[in-house]
């Protein structure tokens, strides 16, 4: 009698082993179903021909998500997106070539342009607020007594030019930062993103685009909130100076 066997010679341990392997390849397949859920099917680099959508085993179900705060519901894959029209073309034509903007860079759409269609309402707090306002509706936020408040501040642009002067601060209120610079440049307000700029006693310096460059910056719909789209939009344009502000700026470095 041979104890410990079930069947012929499988044991428990042998019956533990093939389940983990069974386990391990269903496991597989699944990430691999989950990790297609958005980008695919692929398209063919050149001629934008749809490429094979595979299987079952390669496509994941659709799933739908519960919002907070009333926000609705979201599927993924995404359903119903609009399609979005970039301003370029490619630099040569070959499989992997980059895409150059045609007309004015900012508002193409590619490379350090690029942005994401983020969800047109203000990204909010745990208690459903909108995060990022004016400091002024930020109760008990306030510029530390021992740093530079740059209210007041002239603002210079990567040419060294005034591009105007910083009137407001826009603050987080679940993080307690500013994320943003108010620049009145006389003919209205703009929001600069506080990450590219570099405040000092006596200015504050935003080297991703020109001083001229400031007024054509997208602006908030609303003046005491800004949604996430805006915020996209408002990031993209700053971050495309730093590549096609100055001419100087394009091309390879050697």
């Amino acid at each position: 009698m041979n104890d410990g066997y079930i069947v012929g010679t499988i044991d428990l341990a042998a019956l533990a082993l093939y389940a983990f392997a069974l386990f391990f390849l269903c496991l597989v397949f699944w990430l691999r179903r989950e990790d297609r859920r958005e980008g695919y099917p692929l398209e063919d680099e050149l001629t934008g021909a749809i490429e094979t959508v595979g299987g079952p085993l390669h496509s994941a179900s659709t799933k739908s998500f519960a919002l907070p705060f009333g926000r609705g519901t979201v599927t993924a894959p995404t359903k119903g997106r609009e399609p979005v029209d970039i301003s370029a073309e490619r630099y040569e034509n070959f499989g992997g070539a980059p895409y150059v903007p045609l007309g004015n860079p900012f508002f193409a759409g590619v490379g350090p342009g690029a942005f994401a269609e983020r969800a047109k309402w203000p990204d909010q707090d745990a208690h459903g607020n909108p995060r990022i306002v004016p400091i002024g509706s930020a109760d008990g936020i306030h510029v530390a007594s021992r740093s530079v408040d740059p209210r007041g501040l002239p603002v210079y642009g990567a040419d060294g030019a005034k591009a105007g002067t910083v009137s407001d601060l826009w603050v987080d209120r679940a993080e307690h930062i500013i994320r943003y610079l108010a620049v009145d440049t006389g003919g209205g307000s703009v929001l600069a993103p506080m990450a590219m700029a570099v405040v000092k006693r006596d200015r504050v310096v935003v080297d991703a685009i020109n001083a001229a460059d400031f007024a054509a910056a997208p602006k908030p719909a609303a003046a005491d909130q800004i949604t996430r789209n805006e915020e996209e939009r408002i990031v993209a344009y700053f971050g495309t100076g730093y590549l096609y502000a100055n001419a100087d700026r394009m091309g390879p470095l050697v």
